[in-house]
C-alpha cells in the first residue's frame, strides 16, 4: 500500500505544531484527516478556550483542504485523568495530568476513534521520534531537545506507537514556525499552551478549592519554629518557592524560603532557606510500579539515566527491584524530587519508561 492510500488522522489542537504536522504528512503523500479533541467540558461562566482552538483548527484544515472531525472525550478525561489528578492532590502528591492524558486519551480514546473511522495511523504534534531497531520500535528524543516531550509519553506502549507518526521529530521549533509562516497560517505566531489545560488562566488555588477543601495551616522552619501560614498544604510541592509569602522574619537570614516537606494530615508545611539547602535534595526514590514501553527482559540492578521533571537534566542512576518495589539510587543528589511526579528512565536518547514517585530517599 502506498502512502497515498494510507489514511492518517492528525490530532488538531489549533496550535502551530499540529497544524504543521498535518501539512508535512500531506506533503509526504498521506491521506490526511484532522480530529479536534474536546477533553474538558467548559462551564458556561468560563471563557471557552476550546472554542477558540477549534476555530483555529478549522481555519488551518480549510486552508490545507483536509476534513476536520470533532470528538468529545471529556467523559473519558474526567474519569481517567481528572479524578486521578484530584485524588493525588488530596493525598498530598504532585501529579502530572499530561502523562495520564497521553496514556488514556491521545493514545487510547483518540487512537481507538481514529481506527474506527478507517485510519492506518494517528499523528500528533509531539516533539518525539520513533526508531526501529532489530524489529522493535523505540521512543526516542526529538531533534529539538528543548522541546522534547518523551517525558510525557513514557506510559504509552510500543504496540500503540506502532500506529503513530511524529512528523516534527527532525524539526526545531523555530523551523516549525517558519513553515507555518510560509503557508500564511494564522497560528504561526500563536503562543504555546503552557500549564494544565483544564486550569488555563485560573489560579490553581481557586481551581483546586472547588474540588478539595482547603484550609489555612502553619508553616514551620527546619528548627520547628512557627514562621507563617499557608493556604492549604496540598497546594505546595517540594522545592517550591512561590506563594509562601514569608519574608523579613526577625533573626533569620535574608534568603529565599523553599518547601522541603509537608504533612497533609496535620495540614502543615515545612520550609528551609537557601536554594542549596541539603533538605531540598534526595539521593534516591522509590516507585511501586514502572511502566516499560517495550516488553523486554530486564536484569536488575541496571544502570540508566533518570529525569524527574520535563527539561530536567538527566542524571545517571541505578535501578534495583526488590519486594515488588523499584528503588532508584542517583549518582548525584537531585533537588526538589516530589512524590506524585514521574520518574522517567532513558538509555541515551531512548525512553525506556517510567513510574510515579512514591517515596523520596
Amino acid at each position: 500500500m502506498t502512502k497515498s492510500n494510507k489514511k492518517v488522522v492528525v490530532g488538531m489542537s489549533g496550535g502551530v505544531d499540529s497544524s504543521v504536522s498535518a501539512y508535512l504528512l500531506q506533503q509526504q503523500g498521506y491521506k490526511v484527516i484532522g480530529l479536534f479533541m474536546q477533553n474538558w467540558q467548559n462551564e458556561a461562566s468560563e471563557e471557552c478556550t476550546s472554542e477558540v482552538d477549534f476555530a483555529d483548527a478549522s481555519e488551518v484544515c480549510d486552508k490545507l483542504n483536509i476534513p476536520l472531525h470533532k470528538a468529545n472525550f471529556s467523559d473519558d478525561y474526567w474519569d481517567m485523568v481528572f479524578k486521578k489528578f484530584i485524588s493525588e492532590h488530596k493525598a498530598g502528591r504532585t501529579p502530572n495530568p499530561d502523562v495520564l492524558c497521553n496514556k488514556e486519551i491521545k493514545f487510547k480514546s483518540f487512537l481507538n476513534y481514529a481506527l474506527t473511522i478507517g485510519a492506518d495511523y494517528i499523528a500528533t504534534g509531539h516533539y518525539a521520534s520513533l526508531k526501529e531497531i532489530k524489529n522493535k520500535l523505540y521512543l526516542c528524543r526529538a531533534k529539538d531537545l528543548d522541546k522534547d516531550q518523551t517525558y510525557f509519553l513514557h506510559e504509552v506502549k510500543e504496540s500503540e506507537f506502532k500506529k503513530c507518526l511524529f512528523p516534527l521529530e527532525n524539526l526545531l521549533k523555530n523551523e516549525v514556525r517558519d513553515v507555518a509562516k510560509k503557508l500564511k497560517l494564522s497560528v504561526s505566531t500563536k503562543k504555546d499552551s503552557v500549564g494544565i489545560c483544564f486550569v488555563g488562566e485560573k489560579n490553581m488555588k481557586d481551581f483546586l478549592g472547588r474540588f478539595i477543601k482547603l484550609a489555612k495551616g502553619n508553616i514551620y522552619d527546619e528548627y520547628n519554629e512557627l514562621i507563617g501560614q499557608h493556604n492549604g498544604a496540598t497546594l505546595y510541592t517540594k522545592g517550591q518557592r512561590q506563594g509562601l509569602n514569608i519574608g523579613g522574619i526577625k533573626g533569620k537570614n535574608d534568603l529565599p524560603w523553599y518547601v522541603f516537606d509537608k504533612n497533609i494530615r496535620k495540614n502543615e508545611l515545612y520550609v528551609c532557606q537557601g536554594v542549596d539547602n541539603k533538605l531540598l535534595f534526595s539521593k534516591g526514590l522509590e516507585c511501586s510500579s514502572i511502566s516499560w514501553i517495550n516488553d523486554e527482559e530486564l536484569k536488575y540492578p541496571f544502570n540508566c539515566l533518570l529525569q524527574v521533571r520535563h527539561q530536567h537534566e538527566p542524571i545517571a542512576c541505578k535501578i534495583y527491584f526488590d519486594n515488588e518495589t523499584y528503588k532508584v539510587i542517583f549518582d548525584e543528589e537531585i533537588r526538589g524530587v516530589a512524590t506524585g511526579q514521574s520518574a522517567v528512565f532513558y538509555n541515551d536518547d531512548i525512553c525506556l519508561g517510567g513510574g510515579i514517585i512514591s517515596t523520596t530517599l
